[in-house]
């Protein structure tokens, strides 16, 4: 057993492509290296997001512009250097490194952490190094780190105490708290409550009509979500009946959000039925909630997406209709959009609490980037 990692210096850096999802992903991991003592500064190019995703801050966590200069002489020089999603690390800072490995006598560890698949190239390539051959960087050596879904990856990005906090969880008062919020009213067991963080699917249109199958509340983030659904409303689809919800079963009642931090978000997994999730990091979070789910994966020019989702649809072991609405929802055929009955997404629940109940027996990534670290070191 590895032995705990005495208090390092990390460095971590992150480009925000688009939406919210690198930056999530790397504030994630900032403040869980942080909860286990380690130092560490975030160097993003746009940190905007944080203002409304952590208002808070972290401490240990030290927030960087990407092009701000590299840190002072009394500041700690790096121990790790980790570069998100393959962002490349600004060459004045691996200038610095360099510089700094000259009068320490040791290098940094510096690591790759890749996008999340299930695909099996992510078993092959976790933690395969990577040699520089050229540069103030020649002779070092730059780690692969893979997340993923079984024990040969690096595991996914877990909390300690983030199942204690699921389990206290209370859904009926914080659903109470929200009709109160937005005025609502009739909102009683019988009602379905569906979290909605998309892009901008061909099969929205069909889901919102459906879902006045039963009285049902929409939770729609702002950004992307909130403009396809209100899209889909401008269209003038008349026969989607946007009312409060009330005695009458043929109803759905839309919620728009405001921006929240991220705990906010977990709660508003937490209280749903059913959370329509996309890209990496609300697709983590959503396994975390253990209910039905479905997974609208960052579309890519080459359709290599369509590999990445059926890869990801057999490790959960998702049943035949649940792997059908996933193929529906993501554009991959043309079939009609089939809502889940109460039977079918109770199985759904079922499938996503078993994939979960695997994956609580791995170690979480940052357990398992610190064991790295400690070894490389």
């Amino acid at each position: 057993m590895t032995a705990p990692l005495a208090a390092l210096q990390w460095d971590v850096f992150c480009r925000v492509i688009d939406n919210f999802g690198d930056i999530g992903v790397c504030w994630r991991l900032a403040t869980q290296l942080a909860g286990q003592g380690q130092q560490v500064r975030l160097w993003v190019d746009d940190a905007s997001a944080l203002q409304w995703m952590a208002p808070d801050g972290c401490p240990g966590v030290d927030v960087r512009a990407w092009d701000a200069p590299v840190p002072a002489a009394h500041e700690a020089p790096p121990d790790v250097m980790l570069e998100a999603f393959g962002c490349e690390i600004a060459p004045e800072f691996i200038a610095y490194s360099a510089k700094q490995k000259i009068s320490r006598g040791h290098k940094p560890v510096w690591i790759n952490l890749e996008y999340l698949s299930a695909e099996a190239y992510v078993e092959r390539n976790h933690r395969l190094p990577s040699p520089l051959l050229t540069g103030p960087a020649a002779g070092w050596t730059r780690w692969f780190f893979y997340p993923g879904f079984t024990p040969a990856t690096g595991g996914l990005l877990r909390e300690p105490d983030l199942m204690a906090r699921r389990e206290a969880f209370d859904r009926s008062a914080w659903r109470a708290a929200h009709a109160a919020a937005f005025g609502l009213c009739g909102i009683g067991p019988g009602h379905r409550w569906v979290s909605l963080f998309c892009y901008e699917p061909a099969a929205l249109p069909d889901l919102l009509r459906q879902c006045q199958a039963q009285p049902t509340q929409l939770l729609v983030p702002p950004g992307r979500p909130t403009a396809a659904v209100q899209a889909v409303l401008a269209e003038g689809r008349s026969e989607i009946a946007l009312q409060r919800l009330s005695d009458n079963r043929e109803q759905l009642s839309i919620s728009y959000l405001p921006h929240r931090p991220q705990a906010a978000f977990d709660e508003m997994l937490w209280a749903c039925d059913f959370n329509a999730v996309r890209g990496e990091d609300s697709l983590v979070r959503a396994l975390w909630a253990g209910q039905a789910l479905v997974w609208h994966i960052y579309p890519q020019h080459d359709n290599a997406h369509h590999d990445k989702l059926w890869a990801f649809l057999d490790w959960l072991q998702a049943p035949a209709s649940l792997r059908q609405f996933h193929a529906t929802w993501n554009g991959l055929d043309s079939a009609p959009l089939q809502w889940p009955d109460d039977g079918t997404l109770s199985e759904w629940t079922a499938c996503i609490a078993a994939a979960r109940a695997r994956l609580l027996t791995q170690d979480n990534l940052v357990a398992q980037l610190l064991g790295f670290v400690a070894e490389k070191r």
